[in-house]
């Protein structure tokens, strides 16, 4: 059963930076490349004894990929667009984080 997932994990890691960066796409002579975090995973397992056959087993895998942004080449150059929904999921809850952090620290500092 672990050779299934040993299989599913070459092959995913054989596409490197292609799942990372999109294809580039040209639209009226700008070139854009989609740039996206990506993470996989994968399990499997059997009940059996070592060596049995017909051990119960299963696998089972998963994955997310959160868009960031795009690069895009045009007349200006080359720069980053990212992507603002992103952003702010990101940053909505990190800006909640440091503040509730530095409120206990001007707390700590006024005793």
């Amino acid at each position: 059963m672990t050779n299934i997932s040993l299989k599913l994990a070459e092959t995913i890691s054989s596409n490197g930076i292609k799942a990372v960066y999109g294809e580039p796409v040209e639209i009226d002579g700008t070139t854009i490349v989609p740039v996206a975090a990506v993470q996989y995973g994968f399990g499997a397992g059997s009940g059996g004894e070592a060596g049995e056959e017909d051990a119960p087993g299963g696998a089972g895998g998963g994955g997310v990929s959160i868009p960031f942004g795009a690069y895009v080449s045009d007349e200006r150059g080359v720069h980053f667009r990212p992507n603002l929904i992103t952003l702010l999921i990101v940053g909505i809850p990190f800006v909640w984080v440091a503040g509730h952090a530095w409120s206990r620290v001007i707390k700590a500092l006024k005793k």
